[in-house]
């Protein structure tokens, strides 16, 4: 019962994508370009973070499966208005969750992304859900050491 909740959820940010599109670069955003090398999965992330650290919009544009673009429709909409070292807690998270099937203590964390807690098991799977993830991850580096 609840697998099928959760292969619902994955299906609607599949085809219901949140914060797909790009975001203006020249507005004080940037974008990254991410690729998953196994698969052939492409995002390219728009972030942008504004003077207090804070995630003001994040957008995404991207081809692959169903599991990589929920997870990044997924990822925008939970980390969209956190802080920068919030955006790197939930990806520590979801990190865990996806490569040694910890679930986080509170479940309410992770939002809709606790969906993909069963790709655990697929591990040819991980690096589909985990490709905004990681472009996250880099995205923030990036944004870092432009300060």
């Amino acid at each position: 019962m609840l697998e099928n909740l959760y292969k619902q959820i994955v299906m609607d940010h599949y085809k219901n994508p949140r914060n797909r599109g790009k975001l203006d670069t020249t507005g004080g955003a940037f974008s990254l370009p991410y690729k998953n090398p196994t698969c052939g999965d492409v995002v390219v992330l728009y972030m942008n973070v504004d003077e207090s650290g804070r995630i003001a919009d994040i957008k995404f544009e991207g081809e692959g499966c169903s599991i990589s673009m929920a997870s990044c429709s997924m990822m925008t909409e939970l980390v969209k208005g956190k802080t920068v070292e919030q955006a790197k807690e939930l990806i520590g998270h979801f990190n865990d969750m996806i490569r040694q099937g910890v679930i986080p203590e509170d479940e309410d964390l992770l939002g809709d992304a606790l969906a993909l807690s069963g790709v655990h098991k697929l591990r040819a799977r991980h690096n589909c859900s985990l490709l905004g993830w990681q472009g996250l991850e880099k995205a923030i580096k990036q944004s870092v050491a432009a300060e």
